[in-house]
Formats: C-alpha cells, structure tokens, sequence
C-alpha cells in the first residue's frame, strides 16, 4: 500500500535553514540522526515559534479510529491532504487504512512518488496532461488502483475526450451526488442517474460506485444539522440501488464512499446493510482525525456526542511572547503563516516561565491574528512575562500542517521524532 523504504529515507534528508523552528545546531543533521539526539524541546535551543504533535495522542488516535471501522464494518482512506506527511500516512495504513484519498493531482504525485498504491481521487479529473500520468502511473504499476468522482454529463465528456487525446486505458469513477448550494456533486438523483448512463456508455470509464461529501451541508451538530446530513445519505443509498436496479455498475463490488471528520458515524450508520443482493464496500474519508483539535473537531467529532472511544488534540504550536505594550495584552511572536486561524481561534492553554514550570493559562483568549503576531488577552494578575512560552491548541490540522515542513514529534518535552510534510 505504500512503499516503506521510501518512507524510511525520508530520515537521511538534511536539514538546513529551509525548516523553521528547529535548532541552529541540527544544521546538516539527517532527521534521522537528529530524532535520535532526544533533543529537548525547551532546553536545546528551539527557535519559537515551533509545531509540535504529541506521540501518544497520534498513536491513540490512529488505534482508535482503525479499531471503531473495524467495529463497524467500513473502510478507510483517509484524506491524506490533511497532513501530507508519509510517515504518518504508513502509519495509518499499518493501523489497516484501506487507501488514501487525494482532492488533486499535485496530492497524488506526492502520493505516487512514496508508493501508494490505491487511491480514491475524491474530485473531477478532467485535465488531459494529469490523466496522462496517471496512465503511465498506471502501465508501470498493475498494482496501482485509482477511481475518480464525475458530477456531470460534461464532466464525463471532459473526461473521455482528454483519456482519448491521451491514448489512455479506461479509468474507474465514482458518480457524484451533491446537493443544491452545496460544492461538488449532480444536483438531483435524476442528474446522477443521467451522469452514470452516459459513464456506461463511455468505453473509457467504468462506474465502480457512487460518492459524495455530507460535510460541507452543515456547520454544527444540532438534531436538524444530523437530519440534513441523513436525508443526505439516504438519497445517496437510495441512488446506489437504482444504479444497480438498472445494471449501470461494472464491477462485482460497489464502491460507497462519504465521510468526513464529523459525521462519520451518520455515515456507517445509514449505509450498514442489509443489501440484498448486492456486495457493496463503505469507504470513509476521513482525515483530521489523525491529529485532532482543540476547537472545531474538539465539538463537532462524533467522539464528542457519544460514540464509543474518544480522539486526543496531538497539535501543538509553542510561541514567545514578545511583548507586553499594554494591561491586559500580550504579543506572541506567532501568526497567519504558523498557524491554523480560519476555522477557529487558537486556544491559548499553558504558559511555561522562564524556571521550567509549566501552568494552565485560564481566561485567555486570542482575538486577532495577524501575519506574524497573535494578540492575547490576559486577566488581571496573570503572571505572564516577555520571553515565556505560550502553548496553543489549534483548530482544523488541514491549515496548520500545510506552514510546517518538518515538525518535532515529541513525548511530553523530549523530541522523539521529525514528521516531513510535502505540499
């Protein structure tokens, strides 16, 4: 599923000033050797601000989520856009990860060039110089398994006259059902039903099953946002069943793929069977689980309204503060392009002074990012100083990965290991 020698030698990578945060005397250090250091994360000279991720909480998660699939009998292929680590994602393939999903074909390069050999590509590909690679990927590679969504007519037209220009072998596809104001995806089961006719007529894509993306319908986890996203995932049962009535699927094993990080649960529970007379495969998509947050997935995950087991923050960000200019205020040296900010304000959570001791930070709140400074509010008597380090939870890991190209992995202070990321 993924080639692990490539993932290993990740380790014999160099590290030089292009990697931010990290001590000046690791220079010319392979990551390798320099996870091997144990270097402390306080006492060896780390230059703020830095991303962390905590070792224990990426291992409980990954063996939390893998044994809650297994419990409930679907796949996943987690969305690996949310890290665009291989280290990480080998470790959610060992954990028995079923693929990877990519949203575009820069994704899937970074997939490819470390092995990965199944693929959802959950999006249209209709790019002929991107399916002509994936073609080459694909004569190079037998074991190399990749599908694709289509949402419209056109789109599948695109799609065949670029694999046609190409010369390219048939490529499997997924119809897409979507939703009025919704992102991608055939507005109605109708439209659907006309995308998977004209699929089945192309002798250049395949339809293996039926995808989409409940996620982006709602913005919280109230009776009504769950109902929305369960009407959801009924019409798409309910067009998988229809494509099957009218013999629209070319393959033995139907491919019903949705679920993000925060109804995944809706997900396994309306496409359990039974399915009568059909073998269909339930693919969850799932991707921030791996680290967690402290803010929207801290509320919005299905580990967080009641589903058995529970998932732990594993980011992050350490910055000084580097100014007191008025009562009631700090500067942390720390901003737009090191931190995640869009989706939810960083939490401001402990402050470790200058002697080592490390306390919780109460009534603290960040109101206002800008590129290079986050502002804190701070409470009367608050004891915090120039020069202290400020430990922030972080939501939404997908804008917090992508500003850190290699990330200390750490086991309560000690550097335990390096995560590289590619985007």
């Amino acid at each position: 599923m993924i080639d692990t020698e490539k993932v290993a030698a990740i380790r014999d990578e160099r590290i030089d000033w292009r990697f931010k945060g990290l001590p000046v005397a690791l220079e010319g250090d392979t990551i390798g050797a320099a996870a091997d250091r144990r270097l402390t994360l306080f006492g060896d000279e780390f230059l703020g601000p830095v991303l962390t991720l905590d070792e224990t909480a990426l291992d409980h998660n990954i063996t939390t989520m893998a044994k809650w699939c297994a419990q409930r009998g679907v796949e996943l292929a987690p969305h690996a856009k949310t890290t665009m680590a291989p280290q990480l994602w080998a470790r959610q393939l060992a954990a028995g990860a079923w693929g990877l999903t990519a949203a575009n074909a820069a994704q899937l390069r970074v997939y490819r060039a470390f092995g990965v050999s199944r693929v959802l590509f959950a999006n249209q590909l209709v790019d002929a110089a991107a399916l002509r690679w994936v073609d080459r990927e694909r004569a190079a590679d037998p074991a190399f398994s990749f599908a694709s969504f289509v949402d419209s007519v056109a789109v599948a037209d695109r799609m065949e006259a670029s694999l046609r220009e190409v010369g390219a072998q048939p490529v499997d596809v997924l119809v897409e059902l979507g939703r009025t104001a919704g992102r991608a995806g055939a507005r109605s089961l109708e439209d659907a039903l006309a995308v998977a006719r004209k699929v089945a007529a192309s002798p250049l894509l395949r339809l293996v099953g039926v995808g989409g993306y409940e996620g982006v319908l709602v913005n919280d986890p109230s009776p009504h946002s769950l109902a929305v996203i369960d009407d959801f995932l009924r019409r798409m049962r309910e067009l998988t069943i229809t494509l099957a009535g009218e013999g629209l699927f070319e393959t033995d094993e139907i491919l019903l793929t949705a679920g993000g990080s925060c109804f995944f649960d809706r997900v396994a529970d309306i496409f359990a069977g039974p399915w009568p007379g059909l073998s269909v495969t339930t693919v969850l998509r799932s991707g921030c689980y791996v680290t967690h947050d402290d803010g929207f997935y801290r509320w919005m995950s299905p580990f967080s309204r009641g589903e058995t087991g529970s998932l732990r923050p594993a980011m992050r960000l350490w910055a000084r503060v580097t100014s007191l200019p008025e009562p009631g205020l700090a500067l942390l040296t720390a901003g737009k392009r090191d931190l995640s900010f869009d989706a939810w304000p960083p939490e401001p959570q402990v402050v470790r002074t200058a002697d080592g001791t490390v306390r919780a930070l109460p009534d603290c709140v960040i109101k206002q990012v800008n590129d290079q400074h986050a502002f804190v509010t701070l409470p009367p008597d608050h004891g915090v100083a120039p020069g202290d380090w400020v430990g922030l939870g972080l939501a939404y890991p997908c804008t917090a990965f992508d500003k850190w190209a290699l990330i200390p992995v750490v086991r309560g202070e000690t550097v335990v290991d390096f995560v590289r990321t590619y985007f």
